[in-house]
């Protein structure tokens, strides 16, 4: 494995922490700072729209610039806002490091993904990007639930100090490991496509419907899995009958389902890619229906908390390799995908929290995100049909 994936991982790892650490910290961060359960959601949403934001912002600003320096400066402002909610005295402040951190969120995963599949050969690329978020997805199997333990036992502001500490290091690894070569031109035999090379050629990638269709796709499977996944820890405590301690385990039990939903799916984008991708949104359909109506059991949620997890991110791996290789290995496309997802996750955790407010209960979420997630199986199929007749197979654009 070339060093420069584990860089990346490293990297995704830290940055996987600061986007679902608050997810188990909710409810302390909500009472210690004295605000409502949906304002505190907002540290989850706001977080996702400034990804949003950054990934389109940031890697327009920085389409000339050599990538690996552009991955360091990254994960540098990472390291600021998350120094700011570790210090934050008041809700405002807290958000604004949330914000600050979000920003370099969708610009590292676009970027980091066209960086990861060119160090490796064509037949590989998406097995290649599934590396590189293992190390998002092993966030949640060690750094989530380790994070609910620190905020358990120390305070949730502890947990934000360790994920600052851990963001330095990725900081090291990822100028001392990633070639400087790396994304910046395709080395023989691999399979990064070469990117246009100016802004204005980049945005010719958003002419292709089959783009267009690929992003709609990942904010929807995204919404669909944090609709049910920001509200998570209220569901097993509030309709499961779990203890406040209980959650850090469960949120284990989630983190390994994304970790071999990950590496599953990154497997089968290689052999049929649009196959894969319906099959997972389908699984994560049926598994948030089947969740919302057993949540009250604990065993059942054990189960299928760790369903939702695999199938959720079983689609990751796929859906950057489709809209990179419809962009042609546009940058921007490829952080566009990334903002899309975190639309999806912001959509998913207001429409979640809206039903909770509504008096719907704390396993309305699960329900919330089913609907999303068949909404992205549609759209998926509708893309996969298109992209087997004959206009889609001689040209992709509008």
């Amino acid at each position: 494995m070339p060093a420069g994936l584990i860089a990346l991982a490293l990297g995704g790892f830290g940055i996987g922490l600061t986007e679902f650490l608050i997810a188990g910290l909710l409810p302390q961060v909500a009472s210690s700072l004295a605000v409502s359960e949906a304002a505190a959601g907002w540290l989850i949403s706001g977080y996702a729209l400034s990804v949003a934001i950054g990934a389109i912002a940031l890697t327009a600003a920085t389409a000339r610039l050599p990538r690996k320096g552009i991955l360091v400066g990254l994960v540098a402002l990472f390291v600021i806002g998350n120094l700011l909610s570790a210090v934050a005295p008041n809700y405002l402040v807290m958000l604004l490091g949330r914000i600050v951190a979000a920003l370099c969120h969708g610009s590292f995963f676009g970027i980091g993904s066209l960086v990861a599949r060119s160090l490796v050969a064509p037949e590989k690329k998406a097995r290649a990007v599934a590396v590189m978020f293992a190390g998002l997805t092993v966030a949640n199997v060690l750094g989530v639930p380790f994070g609910a333990l620190v905020g358990e036992r120390w305070g949730w502001r502890a947990a934000f100090w360790a994920v600052t500490g851990i963001g330095v290091l990725a900081l090291a690894g990822i100028a001392a490991l990633v070639p400087g070569w790396a994304g910046e031109a395709r080395p023989p035999g691999r399979s990064a496509p070469v990117a246009p090379s100016g802004l204005r050629a980049q945005f010719r990638a958003f002419r292709s419907w089959q783009v267009w269709l690929t992003l709609t796709a990942t904010a929807l499977s995204y919404g669909g899995m944090f609709g049910a996944f920001s509200y998570i820890a209220y569901t097993f405590i509030e309709v499961g009958g779990f203890s406040s301690a209980d959650v850090a385990w469960l949120l284990m039990v989630y983190g390994i389902g994304l970790v071999v939903g990950n590496l599953i799916g990154g497997r089968a984008a290689d052999r049929d890619r649009d196959r894969a991708l319906v099959l997972a949104l389908l699984g994560l359909t049926i598994t948030l229906a089947v969740f919302g109506l057993l949540a009250g059991s604990a065993i059942a949620s054990v189960i299928l908390v760790f369903l939702m997890g695999l199938f959720g991110f079983a689609s990751v791996p796929g859906m950057i390799i489709r809209v990179t290789d419809l962009a042609q290995g546009a940058a921007l496309a490829a952080s566009a995908n990334v903002s899309a997802s975190n639309v999806g996750n912001a959509l998913g955790a207001w429409l979640g929290g809206l039903a909770i407010t509504a008096g719907l209960g704390y396993a309305a979420p699960l329900y919330v995100g089913a609907g999303i997630a068949l909404t992205s199986v549609i759209v998926m199929i509708v893309a996969a049909r298109q992209a087997r007749s004959p206009a889609q197979r001689t040209g992709h654009y509008m």
